[in-house]
C-alpha cells in the first residue's frame, strides 16, 4: 500500500499484566542506537536477540520504518542502590528500524501507569527523536501524553513534526476515551500524532488513529468487535507549517468578560473522580456561566429542541485530577449527563442536537485540549474550530449530528508536582 511507517501498538509483542518474574525471558537488551547496528545482518552483536532480529529483518524486506513496543533488560550493580533484587532493570520499551533494518531510535517508559509494577522507571525522561525523508519524530508511550516531559518538550523544544505513540489506553469517558484526547493532543499541540492502541475490548482498549492538527482521522474505535483494523492516512511532513493550524491564547476572550456573581442554579456534582461546580442548561438557547476556584467557563448555546428525558451541564474543574493528585487539570464542559444525580456515569449516546454552541473559559494553562465528542463516541471531524482567542465553536454542520460533550481540556503542568511519577504511588 506504499506506506512509509507502520507503527505497532503498546504490548502487542509481550508483557501486558505480567509480574517480573514471568516478563524476563521475552526481554532483551536494546542498545543505544548510536551503536549503529541493524540486528538482521548481525544478530548476535548483542547477545541473542531474536525479537529485534525479526523486526529489523521485516523492516529490510519490506523497506518501510517499523515502530514496535516490547521490553528492554539491563544489568545493574548491587552497588546501584537502586538496582532491584534480581539484577536488573526492566523498561517498557518502543523501538524504530528504518527500511534498511538498522535500530534508529529507543525510549523507554517513563510515566508507568498504576499496576506496571514489572517495569522500572527510567532514572530521567528520554527526549528520543529520528530523522527521516519525511519530517523528525519523536516518541513517548501511553501514560507519558499526560506529562509535560517528554512529550511536550518533544514538540516546543525539539520541533518534532509526528509524535510515535504506542498504547494500551483503556476508555474513560466523559473526557479521556482514546481517539478523543489523542486527537485533541495533535490539535493543541500543532504535531502529527500516530496514535496505535491495543484493541483488547474485555478491557476497554479500543481507538486508534493518524491525528494531525487540522485532521481528525482517520481512526478505528470499536468497543464490540474483536478484531481491531489497520488504519491508513497520508499527511503533511511539517504540520505546523500548514497555513490552516496557529496556536490559540487560550484565556483570551473569556479575560475579557467579568467575572460572574456566584447564582443559586450551581451545584456540585462529581464527573470522573472530580468535584465539578455545574449549571443545568434548562432552555433551548442562551447563555451560561460556572466558575471552580480560579476558572470560569463561559457557554453560549443553541440546541434544535430541549428534550425532556436528557439532561445537558455546563461544567468547571480547577484542580488536581483524582485521589492520588498525579497532576493538574481545568476543564470546562458541557456534557450530556444521564441524569443530574448520575452525572458520573458517563453517557455514550444521545439524541439532542445544538445548532451552534461557544465554549471559553479563564484558563491558566498555556497547553488547552479541545475536544467535540458525538454519540456512539464518534469524532466531529470537520464540525468546529478553535479561534485564536481561545474558543471553541461549532460549524454549521453539527446540528446534524446529536452531540454528547464539548470540553476544553486545560493541563497546568507548572502546578504538577515536582518529579512525581506515578510508580511511587500505592
Amino acid at each position: 500500500m506504499g506506506a512509509h511507517i507502520i507503527v505497532t501498538p503498546e504490548y502487542a509483542i509481550c508483557c501486558f499484566d505480567l509480574s517480573r518474574e514471568a516478563v524476563y525471558p521475552y526481554l532483551e537488551d536494546i542498545p543505544d542506537p548510536i551503536a549503529n547496528w541493524t540486528p538482521c545482518s548481525d544478530p548476535q552483536r548483542f547477545g541473542r536477540t531474536p525479537v529485534q532480529e525479526r523486526l529489523s529483518c521485516m523492516a529490510k524486506k519490506n523497506d518501510i520504518y517499523l515502530v514496535a513496543n516490547f521490553g528492554d533488560k539491563k544489568r545493574c550493580s548491587p552497588s546501584d542502590s537502586q538496582c532491584p533484587q534480581d539484577g536488573h532493570y526492566f523498561y517498557d520499551t518502543t523501538v524504530v528500524f528504518d527500511p534498511e533494518g538498522t535500530l534508529v531510535a529507543r525510549y523507554h517508559k517513563y510515566h508507568l501507569f498504576f499496576g506496571e509494577t514489572q517495569f522500572n522507571v527510567p532514572k530521567e525522561p528520554e527526549i528520543s527523536t529520528f530523522i527521516t525523508p519525511f519530517g523528525k519524530f519523536g516518541i513517548f508511550i501511553c501514560y507519558d501524553i499526560l506529562f509535560y516531559n517528554p512529550a511536550v518538550t518533544l514538540v516546543t523544544q525539539h520541533n518534532v513534526d509526528t509524535i510515535i505513540f504506542t498504547t494500551a489506553w483503556f476508555n474513560l469517558l466523559p473526557h479521556y476515551s482514546a481517539i478523543q484526547f489523542h486527537s485533541s493532543w495533535a490539535m493543541a499541540m500543532g504535531s502529527n500524532l500516530l496514535s496505535s492502541n491495543i484493541h483488547n475490548t474485555s478491557l476497554g482498549m479500543t481507538g486508534s488513529g493518524v491525528f494531525s492538527p487540522v485532521k481528525l482521522g482517520p481512526y478505528y474505535y470499536n468497543k464490540d468487535a474483536d478484531e481491531g483494523r489497520l488504519v491508513m492516512s497520508e499527511l503533511y511532513t511539517h504540520p505546523r507549517n500548514s497555513t490552516t493550524w496557529s496556536p490559540a491564547s487560550w484565556n483570551l476572550y473569556a479575560s475579557t468578560i467579568g467575572k460572574p456573581v456566584p447564582g443559586n442554579n450551581v451545584f456540585n456534582g462529581k464527573i470522573f473522580l472530580d468535584v465539578f461546580a455545574l449549571t443545568e442548561l434548562k432552555e433551548t438557547q442562551g447563555t451560561a456561566t460556572v466558575c471552580h476556584n480560579n476558572l470560569c467557563c463561559y457557554l453560549s448555546y443553541c440546541m434544535l429542541e430541549k428534550r425532556r428525558d436528557e439532561v445537558y451541564i455546563l461544567g468547571a474543574y480547577d484542580g488536581f485530577h483524582g485521589p492520588h493528585k498525579v497532576f493538574y487539570v481545568e476543564v470546562c464542559t458541557l456534557l450530556k449527563c444521564s441524569s443530574l444525580e448520575t452525572c458520573d456515569v458517563a453517557a455514550e449516546t444521545a439524541n439532542t442536537k445544538f445548532e451552534s454552541f461557544s465554549l471559553s473559559g479563564t484558563f491558566d494553562s498555556l497547553h488547552v485540549f479541545p475536544e467535540v465528542l458525538l454519540s456512539d463516541v464518534k469524532l466531529a471531524s470537520e464540525m468546529f474550530q478553535v479561534l485564536s482567542d481561545g474558543r471553541l465553536v461549532s460549524h454549521q454542520n453539527i446540528s446534524s449530528h446529536a452531540l454528547l460533550s464539548a470540553s476544553l481540556l486545560g493541563r497546568n503542568y507548572k502546578k504538577d508536582p515536582t518529579d512525581l511519577n506515578v510508580s511511587t504511588i500505592t
